[in-house]
């Protein structure tokens, strides 16, 4: 599957491991060098920053979107590709789905678990068929994983719902699973749980 965009969810703190920050470095500057645009939510702090900081210095594309409000708690990055300011939460999480190919999730908080649960139940509804990667850095992921596996487990998941979610343990290998997320296909038998 070609993909020439990657939407980046993650945190607009840099957490108490440097792992993290040094994680969403590497995706900033894999993503320029397989000349992937990085779509994120126009932040200089925290993980967002440093992934928007990496992909700028190897040269590549990156796209801000901030909503007004946010502004100036997120420090917005001036030094971007382009900056889009828009009027809302629900404005920004829409501009982020259209402009991106695929959606990497690094760790992060509330805001991060937000994004990640509303992209995916988009999937589950047939809303889109972009590949949705989270990438457990250091096992961040874990009490997540094993939450949605609770949930699976109670009936309340269906197993096919959860696998919409593809997992990876390093951003060295979320590009290579993109590219072998199968082809979009027209979701049929689209149930809801």
């Amino acid at each position: 599957m070609l993909i020439r965009s990657i939407c980046l969810y993650c945190g607009s703190n840099a957490g108490g491991d440097p792992v993290y920050a040094e994680a969403a470095r590497t995706l900033g500057r894999e993503a320029a060098r397989r000349g992937v645009k990085l779509v994120y939510g126009g932040g200089s702090i925290g993980l967002m920053g440093a992934a928007a900081d990496a992909a700028l210095a190897g040269g590549g594309e990156v796209h801000g979107i901030i909503p007004e409000h946010l502004q100036r708690r997120e420090v917005q990055n001036d030094a971007v590709t382009r900056m889009e300011v828009v009027g809302s939460m629900h404005e920004r999480k829409m501009r982020m789905f259209d402009e991106s190919d695929a959606f990497a999730i690094l760790p992060g908080g509330l805001g991060t678990l937000d994004e990640t649960f509303e992209i995916l139940t988009w999937r589950q509804l047939g809303l889109h068929d972009k590949p949705v990667i989270l990438v457990n850095v250091a096992g961040y992921w874990d009490a997540l994983l094993a939450a949605l596996g609770h949930m699976v487990r109670a009936g309340f998941v269906r197993p096919k719902h959860a696998a919409l979610l593809s997992v990876v343990g390093r951003v060295e290998d979320l590009f290579p699973a993109l590219e072998l997320a199968p082809p979009p296909r027209p979701s049929d038998d689209i149930e809801l749980a």
